[in-house]
Formats: structure tokens, sequence, C-alpha cells
């Protein structure tokens, strides 16, 4: 009973997350590999999820700006702009 739980609930947030593609970056990839942890750490497989997803998502946030300064550093021969 408790993995049919489980898999509805991942499930509901695979709907959800496939409905708004352009928010969800990286967000899939670390609800995946947090839910896994937190199943392996004491069956908090959904609890890992969310936050897998929260931190995913920050990374691939993160990775974008980056991205985003060094083409603003390559196009305009400036250091990027600093973001916090």
């Amino acid at each position: 009973m408790q993995n049919m739980k489980i898999f509805a609930g991942l499930a509901l947030a695979g709907l959800l997350l496939a409905a708004a593609p352009a928010a969800n970056a990286g967000c899939l990839g670390g609800a995946v590999v947090g839910g896994v942890g937190g199943h392996f750490a004491g069956h908090h497989a959904v609890l890992g999820a969310v936050g897998g997803c929260v931190v995913g998502h920050e990374l691939a946030v993160r990775k974008k700006r980056q991205q985003q300064a060094a083409r603003y550093a390559a196009a305009h021969n400036a250091p990027p702009p600093v973001h916090h």
C-alpha cells in the first residue's frame, strides 16, 4: 500500500511538472534523485523528491545565469555582470 502511495505521488508530480516545462528546469532530475535517496533514508520518498526538486531547480537556474554571463562577456569583451 505504501508503494502505491509513493507511485501515485510521483505520478502526480510528474504530471504537474510536465504541464510547466519552462519553469521546472532541473526539478525532474532532482526529484528522482531526492526521491530515491529519501526512500532509502527511511521511506521519505516524497519529502526527498520535493527537496530534490528545489535543489535541482536552484542548480539549473545558477547554471543558466553563469552561461548568460559568459555569453555577455564574450559578446562585449568585458567582465560579466555580478549576480547575487
